[in-house]
């Protein structure tokens, strides 16, 4: 399970460093795509099948369901660290996220997401007005 949020810069050469701890959850091999919310989702390769399977049970005829399969896959790559835990991300990837130099990589249960800072704090500062009120509404503490 991915936990934790861990702020990061991009290096002069456009790499980012991987929190140790998430990269040993997300193998030596792992999938980054475009996420919701225009932050970036990483998914160790077995998660990753996982979605595929959904995706794949999904009716062809449904627009909106060609059309999420198509944003979902079209945008990632199959990636691997290198030897400092570092990672290239593909200049298409930045743009869509709008990340320049400065990101937050959050741990959120099964996949890990990269969003540019400020769009991050901005998000944050929203949610937390609404925490309380969605987990009345989706979680059940007492029982």
């Amino acid at each position: 399970m991915f936990l934790g949020e861990y702020r990061h810069a991009l290096d002069e050469k456009g790499r980012l460093t991987l929190p140790a701890r998430l990269r040993e959850g997300l193998g030596e091999r792992f999938v980054l795509t475009r996420g919701l919310e225009q932050a970036l989702f990483v998914y160790p390769l077995e998660e990753w099948e996982k979605i595929a399977q959904k995706l794949r049970a999904l009716p062809f005829t449904r627009a909106d369901a060609r059309a999420f399969t198509r944003f979902f896959f079209s945008g990632a790559v199959e990636l691997s660290p290198d030897r400092q835990g570092r990672i290239t991300i593909p200049k298409p990837l930045l743009e869509y996220a709008g990340i320049e130099k400065n990101c937050v990589i959050l741990g959120v249960m099964n996949r890990v997401e990269i969003w540019e800072e400020g769009r991050w704090d901005r998000y944050a500062a929203e949610q937390s007005a609404l925490v309380a009120e969605t987990a009345e509404r989706l979680l059940d503490f007492e029982g």
